[in-house]
């Protein structure tokens, strides 16, 4: 997709971007159009919901229905979205502070539901915009405004936690596996259910520069270096992954959906008030 093509799903006099030079963000906001554009989406039928972030921003540069919500609340409002306007494909923009700390319990809760909605999860292991402290998602021993000498907790996995919760589509990819996320994004929306995308995705201002990878390129390189196809990580040793980023599509099932369902109640509470 080229830059005109693009520019058509874009609110051009927003730009340009508050986005540091080398952030990911672009690339994954990329990556959802051209999946949008790749099912021939009218942009009068999308909706894009974001909380509050680097990345939740992106609803602020997107030309289709958007909400650019509370910090960690955006699964919330787009819940309310979908119920309201069940033909609509609805989508979440978040980061892996607003999705997996304050916005935690709403994520199990849609997983857990089958909400039918898109969640791209852009995950660049640090919060980005309020001062570089780590998140639910930064790797034991990096280094963060918030961890100087290193941190020292487990972060989620955040395939695993949709995985239990309950999502019917769930997939990875990095920034630098472009096609592979356009790929994912696609099947997400085009998937009934919840889908949850995670985008790993650089941050050389912040994570970068505190752990050492300071540039966007490098940090794609990075990416390369460090990433393994789910088919060929179910071959290697738990010691040969250490420290990799597993990529791939971990979850494609079908199962009825809370929309679905909600809207076999509303017809049946409906049918029975007529025969009253």
């Amino acid at each position: 997709m080229n830059r005109s093509e693009a520019q058509e799903y874009l609110r051009n006099t927003h730009m340009p971007t508050v986005w540091c030079p080398g952030c990911g963000n672009g690339i994954v906001l990329k990556a959802t159009i051209e999946a949008i554009k790749n099912l021939k989406y009218n942009k009068d039928d999308i909706a894009v919901v974001s909380g509050i972030g680097c990345s939740s921003r992106a609803t602020g540069y997107l030309d289709f229905n958007t909400m650019h919500t509370l910090h960690g609340r955006a699964i919330a409002f787009a819940t309310g979205v979908k119920l309201a306007r069940p033909d609509l494909n609805v989508i979440v923009m978040t980061g892996d502070g607003d999705a997996m700390a304050i916005g935690g319990n709403h994520f199990i809760h849609a997983c857990r539901r089958n909400m039918d909605l898109t969640v791209i999860i852009f995950n660049n292991n640090i919060y980005g915009m309020t001062g570089g402290q780590y998140s639910p998602l930064t790797p034991t021993g990096s280094y963060a405004t918030t961890s100087p000498y290193g941190d020292i907790e487990t972060p989620f996995d955040t395939v695993e936690l949709a995985k239990t919760s309950g999502a019917t589509y769930i997939a990875r990819a990095t920034t630098y596996h472009y096609n592979l996320l356009v790929k994912y994004i696609q099947k997400g929306l085009a998937h009934r259910g919840m889908s949850v995308i995670e985008a790993v995705s650089q941050c050389p201002t912040y994570y970068g520069r505190y752990n050492k990878v300071d540039s966007g390129p490098g940090m794609l390189q990075y990416f390369k270096d460090n990433s393994v196809l789910l088919s060929q990580a179910k071959k290697m040793k738990k010691e040969e992954l250490e420290g990799k980023i597993i990529i791939g599509e971990f979850v494609e099932i079908e199962k009825p959906g809370y929309v679905d369902e909600y809207e076999k109640i509303r017809q049946r509470a409906e049918a029975t008030n007529s025969a009253k």
